[in-house]
């Protein structure tokens, strides 16, 4: 546990990246080289990273017993923590250069995860859109496709319901602290995800809605899931952000034709590469790698050692 411990309390310190610290740890010798002072990666990011980290040397004992602290009452309420050091880290987000270096969670996470899709939309669902979201995830289910959402009204709400009734598994990338639910009437629904699938949240515990949490939260779903399907989106969107993430991140997006004829924003995405416009599951899951491919190019990731500009 002294390496999580080490890592979660640099995460501690002011005003220094944690996708830096998470990219920075994951290199042979990463964490010891940070924890030292020094990185591979020549980034801007890195240099005020550094700097942050030497300054703040004298309270590094300080976060680290803060940083047990919370790990202990995290297990001792049945939630796991994994950080870029651990195999079980989901191998698709290892992949991207934004990624959290640390995740609490509840439940299990599955290296058949990575065959994975993000089914978002809006908020203010039609229920045209529910009912479409609803058969989508049946419909992934049957293929054995995990299905990630944010936990969000709406949307993301129908999507994870659907799956937990159709037997499926659905993880939950949620814009709080693993100790709260957002929205508070989604916590019965949460429990019932982390029986059969998992809840993860990439902030501290107690952390609780923000305006900045819930598009960091969008990132972190874009890594984990090899493809996005946008159900209902308006261009201000949160699900539109997470369209872009998920181009940005060399993933799949997929829109369906629908949402192509009723959105301007969605007809210029599906003209980028990367975006697909679909009219079936069939569209979606015959573009999807296997697990064990995608564990071999997280592998690979993991051990590579670039020199960043």
């Amino acid at each position: 546990m002294g390496s999580t411990i080490d890592l979660l309390a640099l995460c501690r310190v002011r005003d220094v990246s944690w996708y830096f610290i998470a990219r920075q740890a994951q290199r042979p010798g990463g964490l010891d080289e940070l924890v030292a002072g020094r990185a591979a990666e020549k980034s801007e990011e890195a240099k005020q990273g550094l700097a942050g980290l030497a300054s703040a040397e004298a309270e590094l004992p300080g976060h680290r017993e803060w940083a047990g602290t919370t790990i202990q009452a995290a297990v001792d309420k049945g939630i796991h923590v994994t950080t870029v050091l651990d195999d079980d880290y989901p191998a698709n987000l290892r992949t991207v250069f934004n990624l959290p270096p640390f995740l609490f969670y509840r439940g299990q996470l599955e290296e058949h995860d990575a065959m994975s899709v993000a089914v978002v939309g809006t908020r203010q669902a039609s229920l045209e859109g529910i009912e479409q979201a609803q058969r989508l995830v049946r419909q992934l289910v049957e293929a054995g496709v995990t299905v990630l959402s944010g936990l969000a009204r709406g949307i993301d709400t129908a999507a994870h319901e659907a799956c937990v009734d159709a037997g499926g598994r659905t993880v939950a990338v949620v814009g709080t602290g693993i100790l709260r639910t957002y929205p508070p009437e989604n916590a019965a629904l949460a429990d019932r995800i982390a029986e059969g699938g998992a809840v993860v949240s990439q902030f501290w515990p107690d952390t609780p809605p923000a305006t900045y949490t819930f598009p960091r939260r969008n990132i972190t779903m874009s890594g984990m899931a090899p493809g996005t399907v946008v159900i209902e989106a308006s261009a201000t969107s949160g699900a539109k952000l997470q369209a872009r993430r998920a181009l940005e991140h060399g993933r799949r997006l997929f829109l369906p034709a629908e949402l192509v004829r009723q959105h301007e924003w969605a007809q210029r995405y599906v003209q980028r590469p990367g975006a697909v416009e679909v009219r079936s599951v069939d569209d979606i899951v015959s573009l999807l790698q296997s697990p064990e491919s995608i564990q071999v190019r997280s592998e690979g990731r993991r051990q590579l050692t670039l020199s960043l500009t």
